[in-house]
């Protein structure tokens, strides 16, 4: 492998020579420009899962594209700085980086993803590109957390840790570039939901999946969680579980996508 693993940093005759060798797995991170409440950067969803990809990448002898830093954040609607796609310009960008990492070379495309509501949609856009794409390459995405085992998932991203600018998202932050961190200004914060007789997440989704401003009118200081106990040490570790279960789920996906799903006639 070269000095970097980093797409963007090579020459086009690195590249092709990589591909030559049989570098075959491009890792794309996706995230969003939208606010981690008063003490983490806009980019929070751009920066964790490129830090993530350039570790799974060192690992497995992958590249990593340039990041996305535009998503569906509609639900942001109310915060300064915002920027976001609507969902068909997003579903369109993500099936022509697909159908063109595959054309330059690349037989897989990996869309490691840092802000929930781009999942589905980027799922979707690989299923649109799958009927268009060469024999043996494939394009898929993970939401990086989602990796996670269900303890270190609890502690990192979940309803009792937090689910925005929380205490996972805040430490990873601080272990990949701490000067954008100001957590003297950090604050704890929970939506006011009422009482819920069933279970969470269809309520969290029906709020704030399907409408814009929904974050902004639920969150105003834009926290989900209590983000104070971060820490440089915490997102390290966390960095490097996710490291490792992102890794662990790229070979799952590799030996299902090598099954033998076709029926064999019954004698």
């Amino acid at each position: 492998m070269p000095q970097t693993v980093f797409l963007d940093e090579l020459t086009e005759p690195e590249v092709a020579a990589l591909i030559q060798g049989g570098l075959d797995t491009l890792l794309v991170p996706t995230g969003s420009t939208e606010q981690h409440g008063p003490h983490g950067p806009m980019g929070t969803d751009v920066i964790i899962p490129r830090e993530v990809c350039r570790r799974v990448a060192e690992r497995r002898g992958a590249l990593v594209a340039p990041p996305l830093p535009y998503g569906l954040a509609a639900g942001h609607r109310g915060f300064a700085g915002l920027a976001y796609l609507n969902a068909p310009t997003y579903l369109e960008v993500i099936e022509d980086l697909v159908l063109s990492f595959v054309e330059s070379g690349f037989r897989r495309v990996v869309f490691v993803n840092g802000h929930y509501t781009n999942y589905p949609a980027i799922n979707l856009a690989c299923f649109n590109a799958s009927a268009k794409l060469p024999q043996g390459a494939a394009a898929w995405a993970l939401s990086y957390w989602d990796a996670l085992p269900p303890e270190q998932a609890e502690a990192y991203l979940s309803l009792s840790s937090g689910l925005h600018a929380n205490i996972g998202e805040t430490s990873a932050v601080m272990a990949i570039r701490p000067e954008l961190v100001k957590l003297e200004r950090a604050v704890e914060g929970w939506p006011p939901f009422p009482r819920l007789g069933g279970p969470v997440m269809p309520t969290i989704f029906a709020f704030f999946e399907t409408s814009a401003g929904s974050t902004y009118r639920a969150l105003p200081q834009g926290v989900w969680g209590d983000p104070r106990g971060s820490s440089t040490e915490l997102g390290e570790q966390f960095l490097e579980q996710i490291a490792r279960a992102v890794s662990t789920v790229m070979d799952d996906v590799e030996a299902t996508l090598g099954m033998n799903v076709h029926n064999e006639s019954r004698s």
